[in-house]
């Protein structure tokens, strides 16, 4: 694929021409065709079809799914739309059978919150055990994790990316063990797909989910869930029921599809986030995500070698291939501060972590964490330096 120009692709994201975002782990700003498609949907909801103006289609759904499936390596038919992230883990875990079906849950320190939260109420209910494995210099060992796994283990849940730092996990070599233990491996990836390489067939994952309103450059309100074809039905139940599952409602038979849409919820389609990730999926493919790697990483690594110079400690492990570096604060005010007289808006994320420090004990740990995307360039990083050196 021929590299693209990536002064062409910022003037696409009108947040960029206008104001400094370094943020995109937090949230992905909307291009130009995001605007355009926004407004087409607009006018049709005003004025009906025609000229141009439709709906979030039935083709448009089923091309949806194909281009989220092909950027992970999967089939259409392993795709459900699902509203959010914690949306998709939630349906894995009642489709297990579980907490009823009995057995360990491990997950990692450098999970997302409302996994942490939701693995922690179970346990603290009495419903699991959970094992938590420890970070170690912001980093996951493997050893801690064979320790973790064993033949009681039910399910494995951790990022692929993780929020906290970028940290990338060895997915495969988790994977491995886990199955060695007959347990099944959940992966969260909001915060590499779309910014990293993903292959759920290499990578052995059994079911990961994400939303779309960061790396996807689409909104809030809709997401993906994979299930591995051959885990649907037999292993991972379906536990609620909606209309979008149905295939065929002839004489009341009420046919559910043989494939991951019988996953899909209760809720209404979300037309007008299922129109933005469409418009963000034809971005990405577009440029490709070894491109978007490839532009990334330089600018990443400035930051890991500057940020230090200005006192604020990297978290983030050096080579680690993500788009996002985090650094530790010791200051939050004056960092603050200094980015507000220069910009007088946020141009990165504030971060609180609670995180198990070496005696096993709860700490807080405050940062900023940078989320470097295809509309960043170097100017950017010359400028939040700039700001941060005054």
């Amino acid at each position: 694929m021929k590299t693209p120009d990536f002064a062409a692709v910022r003037a696409e994201f009108p947040r960029a021409n206008d104001k400094l975002w370094l943020g995109a782990a937090e949230t992905h700003p909307f291009s130009i065709h995001h605007l355009e498609a926004i407004q087409r949907y607009s006018e049709f909801r005003a004025y009906g079809p025609g000229d141009d103006r439709h709906s979030y289609t039935p083709e448009m759904q089923a091309e949806t799914k194909a281009r989220f499936a092909a950027l992970i390596n999967a089939q259409p038919d392993e795709i459900a739309f699902v509203q959010s992230t914690t949306d998709g883990e939630n349906i894995v875990l009642a489709g297990l059978g579980l907490p009823a079906a009995g057995g360990n849950i491990v997950i990692d320190d450098l999970h997302f919150e409302a996994s942490k939260y939701l693995y922690t109420r179970l346990a603290d209910s009495g419903q699991i055990e959970l094992r938590v494995v420890p970070h170690r210099d912001w980093q996951i060992d493997m050893a801690d994790v064979e320790a973790a796994i064993d033949d009681d283990t039910s399910l494995v849940s951790l990022a692929l990316v993780s929020q906290v730092n970028g940290y990338k996990a060895d997915i495969k070599r988790i994977s491995d063990i886990a199955h060695a233990h007959g347990a099944y491996l959940y992966t969260d990836i909001i915060q590499g797909v779309g910014a990293t390489p993903i292959d759920v067939e290499a990578m052995g994952i059994d079911f990961c989910a994400t939303s779309t309103y960061k790396w996807l450059m689409g909104d809030f309100g809709i997401g993906f869930l994979y299930v591995k074809k051959e885990l649907q039905g037999e292993v991972l139940k379906q536990t609620r029921y909606g209309l979008r599952q149905i295939k065929s409602m002839a004489d009341y038979t009420f046919e559910v599809h043989p494939d991951a849409s019988r996953y899909e919820g209760t809720s209404s389609m979300p037309f007008l986030p299922g129109i933005c990730v469409y418009e963000g999926l034809k971005i990405i493919e577009r440029l490709g995500v070894d491109n978007i790697v490839a532009h990334a990483q330089p600018l990443v690594e400035r930051l890991q070698e500057s940020m230090p110079m200005l006192g604020y400690q990297p978290i983030t492990p050096i080579d680690n291939p993500t788009a996002i570096v985090s650094f530790l604060v010791d200051d939050v005010p004056a960092t603050k501060a200094k980015l507000d007289k220069a910009f007088g808006d946020q141009v990165l994320s504030f971060r609180q972590w609670y995180l198990t420090d070496d005696n096993g004990e709860r700490q807080r740990v405050d940062g900023i964490r940078f989320g470097i995307s295809v509309y960043n360039n170097h100017d950017d990083i010359d400028r939040l330096l700039n700001a941060l050196d005054s």
